[in-house]
């Protein structure tokens, strides 16, 4: 039996958040499919009661507690597949210290010893999974095959670029079969290597070109979050032309914490084909914006880009380092945020 969605709210500016939702401690001290499901189900609840135009399933299922500092953004999708041997040496690990940018990580996520493909990796059972306890408009989400192959050490093919398009071709086999209100891919390492755009964009497009079930693509980009701390250092400046190649629909990028200058950089650059999604909430600390605050940042933003041009706003970043207390603050801040700046701009 097909079960009837409710269509997502009416606004010229929707609300969202990234992905990531605080893992309640009673699903780690019992980690059942059931607590899955009925922990899914309050995530979703607790974002339509803050009034979430599009809400996303928290990500619970991807958490290791062995992986913290990544929160299984990297290796529930790299276990699994093809080609990756998962025991990790003294040797790799010693190897893998050597290599530039990934000073956050004390491993490689995986050793590529062969051809990647997708392997047991199953996205569209997960997503199935999370469809099937909310009727709101939702979002999907999953890591780029940039930041992916980033985190591996490459024994096969010897080549980045070549390793992401093995990788972005695994991620392209499975998204076709979810319908996603909003399909969107998390890359939290090209801000720091916008040298490696042009292979990191062609990556990027071959799982966005096959997400045709999906009603909108989009992708996050951001600094990185790890314990409050940005991991890459680079402007928004240098990124508008990987931004422009994406066939995306819209961009949810990190503002709040960095604060909107940059901005007037996506005025005059930014392809207005891409809706622009402008972080409101600042997801390092622990302080939580008043709606009139958040309204203020929305105001400071469109007066640099332009009226119309701001078509969603949500979190920095995914919540999952910060207390649900404060989480479930910030979303509500947010809305009454977004619905006071609509309100005051048509008076």
């Amino acid at each position: 039996m097909t079960t009837t969605r409710a269509p997502a709210k009416s606004s010229e500016i929707r609300t969202t958040v990234v992905g990531s939702y605080p893992v309640p401690d009673w699903l780690v001290a019992l980690p059942s499919q059931q607590s899955l499901i009925d922990a899914t189900r309050v995530v979703f609840k607790t974002q339509e009661m803050a009034g979430i135009d599009v809400v996303a399933d928290g990500e619970l299922y991807r958490f290791d507690i062995s992986h913290p500092d990544t929160n299984g953004m990297i290796e529930y999708f790299t276990r699994p597949m093809s080609g990756i041997r998962n025991d990790i040496t003294r040797t790799d690990i010693a190897e893998f210290a050597k290599l530039e940018g990934m000073g956050f990580r004390a491993e490689p996520a995986g050793v590529v010893e062969g051809e990647v493909g997708e392997g047991t990796l199953n996205l569209p059972r997960d997503y199935r999974r999370a469809r099937a306890l909310t009727r709101h408009a939702m979002k999907f989400t999953l890591t780029g095959p940039h930041m992916l192959c980033k985190t591996l050490m490459d024994r096969h093919y010897r080549s980045r670029p070549a390793l992401a398009m093995a990788i972005g071709r695994a991620l392209a086999a499975q998204v076709g079969e979810i319908d996603a209100d909003v399909l969107q891919v998390d890359e939290a390492n090209i801000t720091g290597h916008p040298d490696e755009s042009d292979w990191a964009a062609d990556a990027m497009n071959l799982v966005l070109d096959a997400a045709t079930a999906a009603k909108e693509r989009g992708v996050h980009m951001c600094f990185g979050n790890y314990g409050g701390q940005s991991i890459q250092r680079g402007t928004w400046a240098k990124l508008i032309g990987f931004l422009n190649r994406l066939h995306a629909n819209h961009v949810v990028l990190e503002f709040a914490f960095r604060g909107y200058d940059e901005l007037a950089h996506f005025r005059d650059e930014l392809d207005p084909r891409i809706a622009l999604g402008i972080g409101v909430i600042d997801i390092k600390v622990n302080t939580v914006e008043s709606p009139d605050e958040v309204a203020r940042r929305i105001e400071s933003a469109e007066k640099i880009v332009g009226q119309g041009r701001i078509k969603w706003v949500h979190p920095d970043c995914g919540f999952w380092m910060n207390k649900r207390s404060i989480a479930d603050r910030k979303m509500e801040a947010l809305v009454k945020g977004r619905d006071l700046f609509i309100g005051n701009r048509q008076r």
